[in-house]
């Protein structure tokens, strides 16, 4: 709490919070944990890197003057998942800023199953929606690029029946995939640990492919 207000008070940003950094005790959550930090999974959010302190969009468990409550509103309960991404949003829109100071130290724990991996971020793409529904806004194109993908795949996949030229055009858009995949998995396992190569390619896909569907849903 200390270092979230000195944060405030230093910058003089409307909301600060520190970055969102995953710690894992099983196998699995470690591997969570690690690919999260990746661009291959976070794009440009800059509230993945541990290591960042500036200007970002959004802050994990983020700290806020009590006035900006009172002058824009509070956090949207119809909201399931994303409601304090759709208050940063509203801080953004009428002009303020939002700080992450790699001096605030806070972890989550991430899931334990691809399943429940898978679920959570299907939650998110779907209630993301709902966001941009709300502020009649273009989505940014790390949330487009998953649900893209998915769909592309899917109309090729349904017109391969009849075309071969769609059937081709499924696999060499599966193959970049893969491709892509694989080497972002590699360079992940290299910065990391090597004994989490064989699950890392799995983690990147529940990423993409939950937020993905959820978003098209």
């Amino acid at each position: 709490r200390r270092e979230c207000l000195a944060a405030l008070a230093e910058t003089g940003a409307d909301a600060g919070g520190g970055p969102w950094v995953g710690r894992g005790t099983e196998p699995l959550q470690r591997v969570i944990a690690t690919v999260f930090r990746s661009p291959f999974c976070a794009g440009t959010a800059r509230g993945h890197d541990p290591s960042y302190s500036g200007p970002v969009d959004t802050v994990y468990l983020g700290c806020w003057y009590r006035h900006i409550f009172d002058r824009l509103g509070g956090f949207d309960e119809e909201l399931a998942r994303n409601e304090d991404d759709e208050f940063s949003l509203r801080i953004t829109r009428a002009g303020g800023t939002i700080f992450q100071s790699a001096r605030i130290k806070s972890w989550y724990t991430p899931r334990n199953s691809l399943g429940a991996l898978l679920r959570q971020y299907a939650q998110y793409g779907y209630w993301k929606v709902r966001v941009i529904q709300k502020h009649r806004i273009p989505a940014s194109v790390r949330h487009v690029v998953p649900a893209g993908f998915i769909l592309m795949l899917a109309i090729l996949a349904l017109a391969s029946t009849a075309s071969v030229l769609a059937a081709r055009g499924a696999v060499a858009l599966g193959a970049v995939y893969i491709c892509g995949n694989l080497l972002a998995s590699v360079d992940t396992a290299r910065r990391s640990h090597w004994k989490l190569w064989p699950l890392i390619p799995a983690v990147f896909a529940c990423y993409h492919i939950g937020y993905g569907v959820g978003f098209l849903h």
